[in-house]
């Protein structure tokens, strides 16, 4: 079968730091705490546990031992209850998560009400909300009733969010009775990049891969937009997923990844899938 790769795929710099901040922190020691999952990719997190991190859902789980902080960030209020269990915490949150951060916190300082466009349940959007009180989570334009009617807006976005997702909500906003609104962006531009290389690929294929973890919001919003396009589009994590009928008939294959997947994923993918017989 043909292959094609998008152009744009796989690990961004912000999950690559935060891989080499935890495996740093591994080097030497006995045991590291990572809180939470330092990012969303199964494989990934079992090589780094096999390395001696260690993965807690809180902070009264955490030893005196050295602690990651994962790459989606914190609140400010967890972060605090971590800095008093441990001495030693390095803090591999994304830069542009903590950009995210900073614009709610200086959003609320200027007097708007902050809304946050995302999943309310993602660990990203947990952190960010804890910077500002009386933060609204909403997913989308469904949910528009749940903002103030009127006053000061300010408007910022997950960062995994695909692009169109942000603007319908935007647009619709701008339709409102707010006396003022002020949007930033925050959106990740590794992201948005991923997702134009992945759209150009649909174009060009009978049938669509996006590898990533389950739980991975920027894999999702892959899956999403691809098909939305029209394109049969399956979400796997690995080789491990893959069945005969996803790609029965087909000629032409794309491949694509979130951010949080590692090469080897993807070349092992690709490497079984080039060699499958579609029956084409």
């Amino acid at each position: 079968m043909k292959v094609l790769r998008a152009e744009t795929l796989g690990f961004c710099f912000g999950v690559e730091d935060a891989i080499e901040l935890a495996h740093q922190a591994t080097q030497g020691r006995e045991r590291v705490y990572s809180l939470g999952p330092l990012i969303h990719n199964r494989q990934v997190i079992d090589r780094l546990e096999s390395a001696g991190l260690t993965t807690v859902d809180a902070p009264e789980q955490l030893g005196s031992a050295p602690v990651v902080i994962r790459a989606h960030g914190v609140a400010p209020a967890t972060m605090d209850a971590v800095q008093q269990r441990s001495l030693d915490v390095i803090d591999a949150t994304c830069v542009l998560v903590r950009r995210a951060q900073e614009a709610v916190a200086q959003l609320y300082a200027d007097g708007y009400d902050v809304v946050v466009i995302g999943d309310a349940e993602h660990p990203e959007v947990k952190g960010i909300v804890g910077y500002a009180r009386n933060v609204r989570v909403i997913a989308g334009v469904e949910e528009l009733d749940n903002l103030p009617k009127t006053g000061r807006l300010g408007v910022v976005a997950q960062t995994t969010l695909a692009q169109e997702r942000f603007a319908k909500v935007v647009e619709q906003i701008l339709l409102r009775s707010f006396r003022e609104i002020k949007i930033v962006n925050t959106l990740c531009l590794e992201v948005v990049h991923r997702q134009e290389a992945a759209l150009t690929l649909c174009g060009k294929v009978d049938v669509m891969f996006v590898l990533g973890g389950r739980h991975s919001a920027n894999t999702q919003e892959l899956a999403g937009l691809c098909a939305s396009r029209g394109t049969p589009t399956h979400h796997l994590e690995s080789w491990a997923d893959f069945s005969p009928d996803f790609a029965k008939g087909c000629h032409v294959a794309g491949v694509t990844a979130g951010a949080s997947t590692p090469g080897w994923i993807v070349d092992e993918f690709v490497e079984r899938l080039e060699v499958f017989d579609s029956g084409a």
